[in-house]
């Protein structure tokens, strides 16, 4: 199997020339286009998920050996949460390549978090399924780099740290209410305000959620920060 000029330069771009084109092409497959002969990539992105965890687990043990188990877990999710997954699945520009099915196309399916970082882990798997640990271990390690050289010492995601908050006041756990909803159904924003029990508020709009949710308590973290 030949694959395309695109995915050719896909395999440059990451730095693997596949043996077993096919397991890239599974990997860039998304449900909306698999059939009984082209299966999707949902069962790659779940080893994608575990290789990627080892080998960030060990690299984050390398650079700091000093570090406890409670300072490490929350370095550790900041770099293998989807959000991550998607923002370097961008700078491959794995979107381009990607397997859609006109819905998903129509959709804007190219920009969506969820699927670029699925696809980014089944393209660590479909690595490792072709070349071996030590081939996805140098493709990880080499994306991931500045990340792991940069995370933060405290990498706690913001409603994690607006919990703990909350907690070590006695206080009941944050709440987040969606205060507005935008857009097409196909791409809607959406506005969510984080809520602690002591009256304090913050609101953050983007087009997830989960984004909107962490963006509102990072903001509530800084107004607090603020107040000293």
């Amino acid at each position: 199997m030949k694959l395309s000029g695109d995915l050719q330069a896909f395999e440059a771009r990451i730095g693997h020339v596949f043996t077993r084109p096919e397991l890239l092409i599974r990997a860039l497959t998304h449900s909306s286009m698999s059939s009984p002969t082209r299966p999707d990539n949902q069962r790659l992105e779940f080893l994608g998920d575990r290789v990627l965890g080892l080998v960030v687990s060990e690299a984050l043990l390398k650079d700091d050996k000093s570090a406890s188990e409670g300072q490490l877990a929350p370095r550790y999710n900041a770099l293998v949460r989807k959000e991550t997954c998607a923002d370097l699945a961008r700078e491959l520009d794995i979107g381009a390549v990607l397997k859609l099915g006109r819905s998903e196309m129509m959709s804007g399916g190219r920009r969506k978090t969820a699927l670029l970082g699925d696809a980014m882990e089944a393209v660590i798997a479909a690595v490792y399924l072709d070349g071996g640990f030590e081939a996805a271990k140098a493709f990880i390690l080499r994306l991931w780099a500045s990340n792991i050289n940069s995370v933060e010492s405290d990498a706690r995601d913001p409603k994690t740290a607006l919990q703990e908050w909350a907690q070590a006041r006695k206080q009941q756990p944050p709440k987040y209410v969606e205060t507005a909803r935008t857009g097409p159904d196909h791409a809607p924003v959406f506005t969510i305000e984080a809520q602690l029990e002591s009256g304090e508020t913050a609101s953050a709009t983007a087009s997830s959620k989960r984004a909107a949710e962490q963006g509102a308590a990072a903001d509530l973290l800084a107004k607090l920060e603020s107040k000293g």
